[in-house]
């Protein structure tokens, strides 16, 4: 079992920055996968980043590739979400998830997520 908790969302105006972080009950996920994925209302959960624990390859959803970074903080031992040019549509509930393997789709474990909006 695996508990993740999201921290770091907020109220930001248009073209600013939020970091995100997501701290784990585990210390060790070798080849787990470890991502952030974004709800808005109305609207499906959708893949942002992910990461995969212990090589750090990467990956991107099209739509935040290039001002959004995804990356290991080892000091912290978080997985944390550098979100720079926020969009209005980059409002949403964003959660951490984990996944056994990499790369994946299967996601097993989940945090209770964190509110970022961004207002225009």
């Amino acid at each position: 079992q695996v508990q993740l908790v999201e921290s770091g969302g907020g109220l930001v105006q248009a073209g600013g920055s939020l970091r995100l972080s997501c701290a784990a009950s585990r210390r060790t996920f070798t080849n787990f996968a470890v991502g952030w994925f974004r709800q808005a209302p109305g609207k499906e959960r959708e893949f942002v980043a992910a990461i995969k624990w212990g090589g750090g390859a990467t990956d991107y959803a099209t739509a935040v590739q290039g001002r959004f970074a995804i990356f290991r903080d080892n000091a912290k031992s978080t997985v944390d979400l550098q979100m720079n040019s926020l969009k209005p549509e980059d409002t949403a509930v964003y959660y951490c998830a984990a996944g056994a393997s990499w790369p994946t789709t299967r996601y097993d474990f989940w945090g209770q997520g964190t509110q970022v909006t961004v207002s225009s």
